[in-house]
């Protein structure tokens, strides 16, 4: 993403927001897609994946019918997350009209991919700069239960009020950066009227000067808590000083629970988080797996007002190298929804996991879990070094129309 140009970003607390949380495709996707379906003046739309799946094709429905009747539709998809969509899928859209862009679309090497680092993770959509959704679930019939076992756990919140002004204007900016049209100016800020009363943050990570916003928010809660503390997180392998504040919160006397994968959908996931378990054990924090089938959430819960909902897992790839979007809210009523929702899952459908009974070569389980624990003090430092370069944003484009009476080519991505 240009230097020159970069979305802006929250730094203070908006009051005046309402926000609903929307548990799994069956609440997220009918909500979304009736948004959409309502749009009158535009849709942006980002998400990591999207599949050519039965959630895809009735999103792609939606955006077509959206398209044809004159809203302005943008789309963006990372190139790494959404890499085999057809080109019927992509042309159809750009034939009606969207905006349809993917983040640095990658060549493959023997069939691998080689855009795996720095990936375009957030999950928003803004229709008619009113009304927002951001949360975890991407458009891939694996977030629906009747996918079965791996049907994945998750979560998104709808959102009203005047933070969506900043989530709207961050969109626009974000798609508009890199598309060969040179540096956009930034759209103009648009004051939207209270909807309700929670206060929120609309916090983002980056590559340049926001690379560890959305930790910096979770360590200032976590240093804040006094009662509870409730995280649930796909894939968790943090740093060091989010240990230590979880560590330290636990120590104080704060109920701080963890929920994370016991049916990941990929076994390192619980490899890695495991490595973490004595230490966190040992100051008193609960942990709990999640064993029904794969959690794909990322969201928690501090005391009795403060929660977030986004896209940020708390690994190396999401605090310091993806590119992230997550809402932090502060309001009571939500935060013991969430609260009563997570207790819910603990209670039916995870196992807590004990302090292990003396095991064999305890020792050497315990020195790798601190070599590990105190190399991931430095990865944000150390991860600036890996390759990275300038990634582009493609906009599809439309074929060109032929005059010999030849079936026109199919559309690409133009940088």
């Amino acid at each position: 993403m240009s230097r020159r140009t970069r979305p802006p970003r929250s730094s203070r607390w908006v009051e005046g927001n309402a926000f609903e949380l929307l548990e799994n495709g069956e609440e997220f996707f009918p909500r979304v897609f009736a948004a959409i379906e309502a749009a009158q003046r535009d849709v942006w739309l980002e998400t990591f994946i999207l599949f050519d799946d039965k959630v895809g094709r009735e999103l792609h429905a939606v955006l077509l019918a959206t398209a044809r009747r004159g809203v302005a539709v943008h789309v963006l998809v990372d190139g790494f997350g959404s890499p085999d969509l057809p080109e019927r899928y992509i042309g159809a859209l750009v034939e009606a009209g969207v905006e349809f862009r993917t983040f640095d679309p990658g060549r493959s090497l023997f069939g691998q991919r080689l855009n795996v680092l720095r990936r375009m993770h957030r999950k928003i959509v803004v229709v008619d700069g009113t009304l927002g959704f951001i949360g975890g679930i991407n458009y891939s019939a694996d977030h629906l239960a009747d996918f079965g076992p791996e049907a994945k756990q998750d979560y998104a919140v709808q959102v009203r009020g005047p933070i969506v002004a900043q989530m709207h204007r961050f969109v626009q900016t974000a798609m508009e950066t890199d598309c060969g049209r040179g540096a956009p100016q930034p759209p103009a800020f648009v004051s939207l009227s209270p909807q309700g009363s929670a206060g929120a943050l609309f916090v983002t990570r980056d590559n340049h000067s926001h690379r560890s916003d959305i930790e910096r928010h979770y360590r200032i809660a976590l240093r804040a808590a006094r009662q509870r503390v409730v995280i649930a997180n796909a894939y968790f392998f943090p740093g060091y000083r989010f240990i230590r504040e979880m560590r330290r919160a636990a120590r104080r006397g704060v109920d701080v629970r963890l929920i994370l994968q016991g049916q990941p959908d990929m076994p390192i996931v619980r490899t890695a988080a495991s490595m973490l378990y004595e230490h966190l054990l040992r100051a008193g924090v609960r942990i709990y797996e999640y064993r029904d089938r794969p959690l794909h959430g990322k969201v928690a819960l501090v005391d009795d007002s403060w929660s977030t909902v986004g896209s940020s897992n708390l690994d190396p790839l999401s605090l310091a190298l993806n590119l992230e979007a997550n809402v932090v809210i502060r309001d009571r009523d939500f935060n013991a929804h969430l609260h009563e929702r997570l207790a819910l899952l603990m209670q039916e459908s995870c196992r807590r996991v004990e302090m292990p009974r003396a095991p064999r070569w305890v020792r050497l389980r315990l020195l790798r879990s601190y070599v590990i624990f105190h190399l991931m003090r430095w990865f944000p430092t150390w991860a600036r070094w890996l390759p990275k370069h300038e990634p582009v944003i493609a906009v599809a484009e439309a074929a060109a129309p032929r005059t010999d009476g030849a079936e026109r080519t199919p559309p690409h991505a133009a940088a």
